[in-house]
C-alpha cells in the first residue's frame, strides 16, 4: 500500500489545488445507500464504470455493482444499483486525468493493458450519531488495485484508516485528514478497513 499527501497527489496527478476543488461539488448531490442491511441512514453514493485503455478514457453502459459474499459478507450476492455519477463531475478535465493516471501506475504493476474501473462517490455522515465508512469490517474488494481518496472532512472523529497483511499479522493505523490526499492498495494482498465517524460536538 501508499499513502499520498495531498501535495504529492497534486504533483502526481500534474493537477492544480483548484482543479481538483472543482471535483468537490459532484459529493454534495449523492443519493441515500438503500442496501444497507444495518438499517441506516449515514451512506449516500453514486457509482459509474469506465475502461481506461493508455489515454482513453470511456464511460460503459450503466450496471449494478455486485461482490461475492466471500469479499463482503454483508453486502455481497445481490446486485446494488446506484445512481451514476453525474456528468457534471465526469466531464471535468480532472477527472479523466486521474483515471489515466490509476491506470498508468496499475500498468506499470502488472503489464500494459485495459483497466476496468469501478468509481464509488461515498458520503458518510454522522445524522444517527454515528456513520460507518466500511459497515462489512475489514475486507477485500475482489479487484487488482483500490484507490481511496480523501475528499474532505467535516466536524468529525474517528475515520481512521487500518490496513493489514492478507496472509499476515502486521498492519497499520493512519487518518487521511487532507482533502485529496490518498491511499493506494494492492487489494490481493491485503485488508482494509475505516472506523466509524463521530460528530465533534452535539
Amino acid at each position: 500500500y501508499a499513502v499520498l499527501d495531498a501535495r504529492s497527489v497534486q504533483q502526481w496527478l500534474d493537477l492544480s489545488p483548484q482543479a481538483l476543488a472543482a471535483l468537490q461539488p459532484g459529493w454534495d448531490d449523492l443519493r441515500p445507500d438503500a442496501y444497507l442491511k444495518d438499517g441506516g441512514r449515514y451512506r449516500q453514493r453514486r457509482h459509474s464504470s469506465f475502461v481506461v485503455d493508455g489515454e482513453g478514457v470511456t464511460q460503459v453502459p450503466h450496471r449494478a455493482h455486485w461482490q461475492p459474499v466471500s469479499y463482503n459478507a454483508l453486502h455481497g450476492g445481490m446486485e446494488r444499483w446506484f445512481e451514476p455519477m453525474d456528468p457534471a463531475t465526469v466531464n471535468q478535465p480532472a477527472w479523466p486525468c486521474l483515471l489515466r493516471r490509476l491506470g498508468a501506475l496499475a500498468s506499470a504493476l502488472k503489464g500494459a493493458q485495459p483497466w476496468y474501473v469501478e468509481a464509488h462517490q461515498f458520503r458518510i455522515d454522522t445524522t444517527d450519531g454515528i456513520g460507518r465508512p466500511t459497515p462489512e469490517g475489514a475486507h477485500r474488494d475482489g479487484v487488482d488495485f483500490v484507490a481511496v481518496f480523501m475528499v474532505g472532512r467535516h466536524r468529525i472523529k474517528g475515520g481512521e484508516s487500518r490496513v493489514f497483511e492478507a496472509n499476515g499479522p502486521s498492519g497499520q493505523r493512519f487518518t487521511l485528514t487532507e482533502p485529496w490526499s490518498l491511499l493506494l492498495l494492492d487489494d490481493e494482498r491485503v485488508i482494509h478497513e475505516t472506523t466509524p465517524i463521530q460528530p465533534l460536538d452535539g
